[in-house]
């Protein structure tokens, strides 16, 4: 249940994240921006840790390399979502990133990929996936 809140808390604060990073790039510029979240990120996730971290950060050698590409993701991420907002507005950006999402994060649990378990994908998975393009259309139809 704890991750299932966590999970909306998370949708929450990337709405309202893509939605203040486009307009505050409509003031200093895309990349101005990215720079400037990313920058305060990563000194409050700095401070964090410091003083809640559970870790070690020193075991970050026996890591598996590839997932330190997190970090140019997380600046894909931020311009990608602005450039979406941006151009279609936070609904319907936020519709197409979620079937991206979805899509995506069932081919990594259908393959296994990069850790994770490995599911089966049936019909009641697929048919969702359907009913949940379908509705992002109803959503986005104009009469």
């Amino acid at each position: 249940m704890l991750g299932f809140i966590y999970s909306i808390v998370a949708g929450i604060f990337m709405s309202i994240q893509g939605v203040f990073n486009t307009r505050l790039g409509e003031k200093i510029g895309l990349w101005e921006t990215n720079t400037l979240v990313q920058g305060i990120g990563f000194i409050i996730t700095l401070i964090i840790m410091f003083f809640a971290g559970e870790g070690n950060i020193k075991n970050i050698s026996t890591a598996n390399k590839l997932y330190l590409l997190g970090a140019p993701l997380g600046v894909g991420i931020t311009f990608t979502v602005m450039q979406g907002i941006g151009k279609l507005g936070p609904a319907y950006a936020t519709s197409a990133i979620l079937i991206a999402q979805l899509l995506f994060s069932g081919i990594i649990e259908g393959f296994g990929l990069f850790g994770s378990e490995k599911i089966n994908f049936g019909i009641t998975k697929i048919l969702g996936f359907i009913i949940l393009i379908i509705g992002i259309l109803v959503f986005k139809w104009n009469k």
